[in-house]
């Protein structure tokens, strides 16, 4: 698990407060909850009777909580009796030890799309079953099916997902500064962070001793403004990291990074902020900044660290379109595959692709589905449920984080590959030359040797 996944797997998101987002109750779906626990189901599920499933992920503390309660419900709905097991942040070693010791558990969440491939490829994996794959085509767009699919065979159903193309802002600093709207594009984002800091507070704050932070702003504007298909050549290395449409986002990144007065602490004090510092200089008492980009976990560091309430001190919106493309929607989130034949993995599968699972991870709180046919009405608040009505409304434009789909060695490892060039160009935004070519010298790299 690289940083970036150990940051969202140590965050218990606590999704509080009202507003956001530009959304309300009238803004989501009208279909009606699914019955929840103790009620009735729709669902067709075999009865397990007798039958001991265990499950394994990443997950600990309060999420690993919330999809105790996911499973329980499976519990109730077939006569099974399912565990949970962490695997800790390596989940390709202890899979790997747990199908060489012949014990691996009848299904796991993957925190990548790449480790999905590897165990693929390992033969660990079992392909959907007919009914589950009927699920996922009606419940799931079709970028969300293709990260889960090997060599044309469907085999995981993501289920926990985030959205990361969000800016938080400091609705204080925000009307000090008279402004009333938020931005829906890059031009108005500069334009704002230029009346942000005329009246006394700089902009961005922004985490540059994280180099995975770094990598998410770059996706965000390359998505936009090359698009989909161009993102998807780039995440597979099948376009150079000197090609003009890198050229052209980094130039674009540029324009806040060599500004060193619109960003808290300057060039050199952004190099030294790390994420959760990034957050506290945004909502802390006297801020030192305006607005702090990253997804929706970043709730939790408000709550849990600052006295900002979220939804009225602290609200949040998309991350602008670049250059007239569409606003983009970068996400990562946990795969759920089964590595065992038989009716008991397939049924919990069966269980997860529905809305009735998903719909009880959400109402717990710190969850985002990206199943389409969960309510909305489902989220507690205003705040997540615009997050999640800009996920979903994404549709196909979504696309999964571009650096976690790389090779580790470069998309993945503190010191080194694109965490390593993106901070040397935040140091250095002029060069943008060099740090194409040292990009792509990384990059040819880590592919060639990953194979």
């Amino acid at each position: 698990m690289n940083g970036r996944a150990a940051v969202l797997t140590a965050v218990a998101v606590l999704m509080i407060g009202a507003a956001g987002c530009g959304s309300s109750d009238k803004d989501a779906s009208s279909a009606p909850a699914t019955t929840g626990a103790g009620g009735a189901s729709t669902l067709d599920l075999p009865k397990l009777d007798g039958q001991k499933l265990q499950v394994a992920g990443v997950w600990t503390g309060a999420e690993q909580k919330n999809f105790l309660k996911v499973l329980a419900r499976f519990d109730e709905l077939t006569g099974a009796s399912t565990t949970f097991v962490p695997t800790g942040d390596n989940v390709s070693t202890f899979v790997g030890s747990k199908i060489q010791g012949g014990s691996p558990p009848d299904v796991a969440l993957l925190p990548q799309p790449g480790v999905l491939q590897q165990f693929a490829k390992e033969g660990w994996l079992k392909p959907l079953q007919p009914a589950v794959t009927k699920e996922l085509d009606q419940n799931y767009s079709k970028a969300w099916r293709d990260l889960s699919t090997y060599e044309n065979k469907q085999y995981g159903v993501f289920f926990k997902v985030t959205n990361k193309s969000l800016f938080w802002y400091n609705t204080a600093i925000w009307e000090q500064a008279g402004l009333s709207t938020t931005p829906t594009t890059w031009e108005q984002l500069l334009k704002d962070g230029q009346t942000l800091s005329d009246s006394g507070t700089p902009p961005f704050s922004i985490g540059g001793a994280e180099g995975w932070l770094v990598t998410d702003w770059f996706e965000n504007i390359y998505l936009s403004q090359a698009g989909p298909a161009m993102y998807d050549k780039l995440t597979k290395h099948q376009i150079k990291w000197t090609d003009p449409s890198v050229t052209k986002a980094l130039t674009t990144l540029g324009q806040i990074f060599g500004r060193p007065d619109l960003m808290a602490g300057g060039t050199r004090g952004t190099l030294q902020t790390d994420f959760p510092t990034s957050v506290g200089q945004v909502f802390s008492d006297p801020p030192k900044a305006a607005l702090v980009y990253e997804g929706e976990f970043i709730a939790t560091n408000i709550t849990q660290e600052t006295t900002a309430k979220v939804g009225t001190d602290a609200k949040v919106f998309p991350f602008p379109s670049v250059d007239g493309g569409k606003a983009p929607v970068v996400s990562s989130g946990d795969v759920a595959v089964a590595l065992k034949d038989g009716e008991g993995a397939q049924a919990l599968m069966r269980f997860l692709v529905s809305p009735e699972a998903a719909e009880i991870a959400v109402q717990q709180g710190g969850f985002l589905s990206p199943n389409k046919a969960v309510a909305f009405s489902n989220y507690r608040d205003d705040t997540v449920r615009g997050i999640a009505k800009n996920l979903i409304k994404a549709g196909d434009n979504i696309r999964f984080d571009m650096s976690d789909q790389a090779p580790a060695a470069f998309g993945g490892t503190k010191g080194q590959g694109e965490w390593k060039d993106l901070q040397d160009f935040l140091a250095k935004p002029s060069d943008v030359a060099g740090a194409q070519k040292q990009l792509e010298a990384d990059a040819a790299k880590a592919f060639a040797k990953a194979g």
